[in-house]
């Protein structure tokens, strides 16, 4: 088997672990100017820097943040976690929401140059560090034109030393390829996992030579297997209460019966040689494309450590990935 713990972040000669983690949970609890709820509930800060320095100690060597994550609190959580191994890691971080720390609120969002440079310079400050290796446009569907000027600022950013490299978080591919023009740019952070693939961004990874960042690798929990049909969660949780952009669970209902069903009807192929479901959703990503690089999020020392065993297996095989294809009838 090739050795696929250490993947290259795209065209960039920045080499991480196979596996990054997502810091949007840890974040805690904060919320839409309409009183949404944008995070995923409670969460105890001592634990998450332990399960970020467990993770450390497992070899994941990525993290990815964004600013507007519990409207600063998950920046400053990383970066008290790392302390003295911030140089050991890849730090990634997003840049586009306009919010309010004081009372947890995303209150907007600014795609101006303007507001990207004292975005990086409030990230900076709450990481702890002088320089971000990924920075990230977080607004998915930003004016093209306008987008181009960001990356433009995104390369004088790389040459003033702030950044090393940058990306768009987006699932649109045409956009991502305005990014891609940059020298510098080096990924497209995008959602992909088993049940919602995405051809056409990995597509564009491959002929651009881009790493594919994949958010919500783990379908927002329905495949950990610790959601079951009509399980309430917690008001503070943005499933409780889903975006248009959120499928799989309904307002107040939990997860979506029809789609805890296809959960199901894959739990024997990704469980195989010992996996846990998290574990083998996980194999799939690295067997669907040498770029990817899933960030499962974790709120626990001991999610920490399911999502970095499934470095020890690797990939699921091609027969697997193609019983996976016909049991989706793709």
């Amino acid at each position: 088997m090739e050795n696929f713990e250490h993947r290259t972040l795209g065209r960039s000669r920045i080499e991480i672990s196979a596996l990054g983690f997502g810091c949007w949970a840890i974040g805690g609890e904060w919320q839409s100017d309409d009183g949404q709820p944008l995070g995923w509930g409670k969460v105890d800060d001592e634990e998450s820097v332990r399960a970020i320095q467990r993770a450390l100690d497992l070899g994941v060597t990525f993290f990815d943040t964004a600013d507007v994550y519990g409207t600063g609190h998950s920046e400053r959580l990383l970066g008290r976690a790392l302390g003295k191994r911030r140089t050991d890691v890849v730090v990634a971080t997003k840049w586009g929401n306009v919010f309010d720390e004081a009372t947890r609120t995303r209150v907007g969002q600014d795609d101006t140059p303007a507001h990207a440079r004292r975005a990086l310079t409030a990230s900076l400050k709450r990481l702890g560090t002088d320089y971000v290796d990924l920075y990230q446009l977080h607004i998915s569907d930003a004016d093209v034109e306008r987008a181009a000027r960001l990356r433009d600022s995104c390369e004088e950013f790389v040459r003033e030393g702030l950044i090393r490299a940058y990306a768009w978080s987006t699932d649109d591919p045409e956009r991502a390829a305005v990014f891609a023009q940059g020298p510098h740019c080096t990924a497209v952070q995008h959602r992909l996992n088993v049940l919602q693939g995405a051809p056409e961004m990995l597509a564009l990874c491959e002929e651009s030579g881009l790493a594919s960042i994949n958010r919500s690798p783990l379908a927002m929990g329905l495949l950990t297997g610790r959601r079951a049909a009509g399980q309430p969660l917690e008001a503070g949780d943005i499933r409780n209460a889903p975006p248009a952009w959120l499928p799989g669970f309904s307002r107040g209902e939990g997860a979506d019966p029809e789609w805890l069903g296809r959960v199901e009807d894959l739990r024997s192929v990704l469980t195989s040689e010992g996996r846990t479901l998290t574990q083998g959703a996980l194999a799939w990503l690295w067997a669907r494309s040498p770029r990817t690089i899933p960030i499962p999020g974790f709120r626990s020392v001991a999610q920490a450590e399911e999502n970095a065993g499934a470095l020890i297996q690797g990939p699921l095989t091609a027969g697997q990935l193609n019983e996976i294809e016909d049991i989706l009838g793709r």
